[in-house]
């Protein structure tokens, strides 16, 4: 199970990000690879699939909060 460890960890966008969209990333925890639901931290930028990304905010048990690497 996910927690906050993820903060800080970079992922790759699977699923567009953006206002108004619940976007998806990958994210590399404890030796694999974990789809975490994905929002943009400001809020208003839009990251588009294949974007690596860093995670800067968690919310249990599976959101995060991205910004642009």
């Amino acid at each position: 199970m996910a927690d906050a460890t993820v903060l800080g960890l970079r992922g790759r966008v699977t699923g567009t990000v953006g206002p108004g969209l619940v976007g998806e990333v990958m994210v590399r925890v404890r030796g694999g690879a974990e789809a975490f639901l994905a929002y943009s931290f400001d809020g208003e930028a839009r990251i588009p699939v294949g974007t690596l990304v860093v995670v800067v905010e968690y919310e249990a048990p599976r959101t995060v909060y991205v910004e642009r690497l």
